[in-house]
């Protein structure tokens, strides 16, 4: 039987199609409304409230407890000061990339590591005669993204203490309807937003509090499906669609590494001694042999073989996470792993694998296109990550 988020009574009623999704073991709303153009529109133009509370979420604490995260991931966690989030991967040891999310320093020697995958087993085999207490917090906290470029204007508004300057991936502690909160300046849209970090047994009233100051906004609640174009335009990878887990694989063309997936700025090889170091030192040398990248199609190309059937150009409703294929000079050099059309950018624009030395950013391509139950192939180009990333995003 599904779970419930901490926020499922205020949710579910607003569901009008029934239209629950699985994550993590929770049911969540895909979206809303009927479609999801309203919720998408309020994230890119006023503000979104998206329950993420299936997230599984770690608090690491003790003496060890940057040499644990240290170990694990490819972040420097000695260099984070209390009150800075970073986002990272983490790998197996022949840098294979198992899991990606964020580490937030709530403290000297405390941490909150929360990522998609459960992640228990794995803390505590790499704590081996550590001094580090590692507990499960999935459940008791409940989580809210607050996104789009209002979203502060909402916090403003509902927090006890002011918020201040509260800069890019920082995170500080607040108290919204009475309840302790925390509040970090991330999200997975790519646009201007707050994470909020909430005891689920006081869930509610931060619910409440949010939505009644949110009105004058125009807050909306958003599903799944709004989120997804989000990430899309932002470029942000997606576990278990954009690449699979090195502890889920079945083969070894399956894995990825974070240079594969674009991540060398995550990848801080000057640590000592972590979980893949080697390898990935090795792959910096001699250059990986694929990588994460953005496809936009040319709307020409693809128009024109929807006309040559007699037929308007098709395009999806929802962002598609399906595998397709990428190919250059007649044969196939990647696959695009998610893609949408873009509302804001008027594009469509796909997230995917180029291999080597095809995955320059401008390089032409074709993406296939199934028109009319046939496969044929739209000309597109290889683009730079993100499509999409306002300066007040981070301002």
């Amino acid at each position: 039987m599904l779970k419930t988020t901490p926020f499922h009574a205020r949710t579910a009623p607003l569901v009008l199609g029934l239209t629950w999704r699985r994550w993590a073991g929770y049911a969540v709303a895909s979206v809303y409304d009927w479609l999801h153009d309203r919720e998408y529109a309020a994230i890119r133009n006023a503000a979104a409230l998206i329950d993420v509370s299936p997230l599984y979420k770690y608090r690491i604490s003790g003496r060890d407890a940057a040499r644990l995260l240290d170990r694990v991931v490819t972040r420097n966690i000695g260099r984070l000061a209390p009150g800075r989030v970073t986002y990272t991967p983490w790998c197996d040891s022949r840098g294979k990339v198992i899991d990606d999310g964020t580490v937030s320093c709530l403290a000297e020697g405390e941490y909150r590591l929360t990522c998609a995958d459960p992640l228990l087993r794995w803390l505590h085999q790499n704590a081996f005669r550590m001094d580090v207490q590692i507990e499960d917090v999935s459940e008791a906290l409940g989580a809210l993204a607050l996104q789009g470029p209002l979203s502060r204007a909402v916090l403003e508004e509902v927090v006890e203490s002011p918020l201040g300057p509260l800069g890019y991936f920082h995170i500080t502690r607040n108290r919204i309807a009475g309840v302790d909160v925390e509040i970090s300046r991330t999200g997975y849209t790519g646009d201007l937003g707050f994470e909020l970090w909430v005891p689920a047994a006081n869930a509610l009233g931060v619910w409440d509090a949010l939505t009644t100051a949110g009105s004058r906004y125009g807050l909306t609640p958003a599903g799944i499906w709004a989120l997804d174009i989000a990430r899309i335009e932002a470029g942000l990878l997606m576990a278990d669609v954009d690449y699979t887990s090195a502890h889920r694989a079945v083969a070894e063309s399956q894995m990825s590494t974070p240079y594969e997936l674009s991540l060398d700025h995550a990848v801080a090889l000057e640590k000592p001694a972590f979980n893949g170091r080697e390898a990935l030192a090795a792959e910096q040398a001699s250059g990986p042999a694929w990588r994460f990248t953005g496809i936009e199609v040319d709307w020409v190309s693809f128009e024109a073989l929807f006309t040559a059937r007699g037929l308007s150009p098709s395009l999806p409703t929802v962002a598609w996470r399906t595998s397709v294929p990428i190919y250059r000079n007649g044969r196939q050099v990647g696959y695009a792993s998610s893609g949408c059309w873009s509302p804001l950018l008027k594009k469509y624009i796909a997230l995917a694998h180029v291999r080597a030395p095809h995955f320059a950013p401008d390089t032409p391509v074709e993406i296939e296109v199934t028109v009319d139950h046939e496969r044929q192939r739209a000309g597109a180009w290889v683009r730079r990550l993100p499509f999409f990333d306002p300066p007040r995003k981070r301002a």
